[in-house]
């Protein structure tokens, strides 16, 4: 059993986040992570959206980030997968890994982030971040006067459709379906954008390219015709999913109905002292600025709760002691 003031579940710009502000408020704070630090930092070439940092690789933002944390005390615990956080009678939380190890902490942050569906097919991992990309907001800049296709038939695709003519010459809209599921309203903007082209009734193949070029194009397959064809694109955008990486949280809590955690306004979510900052949050957009943001109140809001969780402890045990504590949290998002 590992004692800690809080454990911070993930690593990405939002858990690295978390970390230096509960390490700079002196608390002693394990962050643990399946792999590396970064997240889906390390899965992004380029980034040109973070203050400060006109251009800079994925890779050099995950280790600036995990430096700064490191630099106030922030223990990391690097490839050990967290199985689930648990809420226990005492108001402690278990937060258990893959190897058997228990890390007892009176608040945790979650940021597990998410996972966006992939199409599985050949070519498209070896090409992500190399003219792949799940996020046409974080990469769209870099597709300036190229042509591009987008695969799916929902909001975000059509959303991110018609954002990336923003950029990009030509975009074609991929669907295996011969109509949409998106709002009324978002096909109307993809209709009426002479940029976007619609392939109907159609599935990608596979992702073409060389590993010194990035991609080339993309092979689809028409699921009415059967015929194949060749489409010359240097850009990928796939939009068929994302999964809210909840599975950790035991327990119920919150969410709305995509599975993304609701929480107040000091980020704290349906069960006492448990946090959530970044992807795994139900918000607007999914940015490392908004992860950054959402994670320093996470971790301020963690330290108030920290405090008063402490004060408890000392003023006595028992079910009522917790129910003092857990009404002490306003709606506003403070603790009194």
């Amino acid at each position: 059993m590992r004692e800690y003031d809080v454990v911070i579940v993930g690593a990405g710009p939002a858990g690295m986040t978390a970390a230096l502000y509960t390490g700079r408020a002196m608390l002693r704070t394990a962050v643990v992570e399946r792999g590396f630090p970064g997240g889906e930092l390390l899965n992004t070439e380029y980034l040109d959206d973070v203050i400060g940092f006109p251009k800079i690789l994925g890779y050099e933002l995950a280790e600036k980030f995990a430096a700064h944390a490191k630099q106030f005390g922030a223990e990391f615990f690097e490839t050990t997968a967290v199985t689930s956080v648990t809420k226990m009678p005492d108001g402690y939380f278990h937060t258990e890994t893959e190897n058997g190890d228990i890390f007892r902490s009176p608040a945790a942050i979650v940021t597990a982030g998410g996972t966006p569906i992939k199409l599985g097919i050949p070519g498209e991992l070896e090409h992500a971040g190399k003219g792949v990309s799940y996020c046409a907001i974080c990469d769209a800049a870099f597709f300036k006067q190229q042509i591009v296709a987008v695969v799916g038939g929902g909001d975000a695709a059509c959303e991110e459709a018609d954002f990336l003519t923003r950029y990009a010459s030509k975009v074609y809209l991929i669907h295996r379906r011969h109509e949409f599921r998106a709002s009324k309203i978002l096909q109307r903007h993809v209709f009426d954008n002479p940029k976007i082209e619609v392939i109907w009734d159609t599935i990608a193949e596979k992702v073409e390219g060389d590993p010194q070029q990035g991609m080339t194009g993309l092979r689809l397959h028409n699921l009415v015709t059967r015929e194949r064809t060749f489409l010359d694109a240097t850009g990928l955008f796939i939009f068929v999913g994302f999964r809210p990486n909840t599975g950790v949280i035991a327990g119920h809590f919150d969410h709305d109905v995509m599975g993304y955690v609701l929480t107040d306004n000091a980020m704290m979510s349906s069960i006492p002292g448990l946090f959530i900052a970044g992807d795994l949050r139900a918000q607007l957009t999914r940015q490392v600025t908004t992860a950054s943001g959402d994670a320093t109140t996470a971790a301020i809001a963690a330290d108030k709760y920290i405090t008063r969780f402490k004060e408890t402890e000392r003023e006595g045990t028992g079910e009522a002691t917790r129910e003092a504590l857990e009404s002490s949290h306003t709606s506003a998002g403070g603790y009194t």
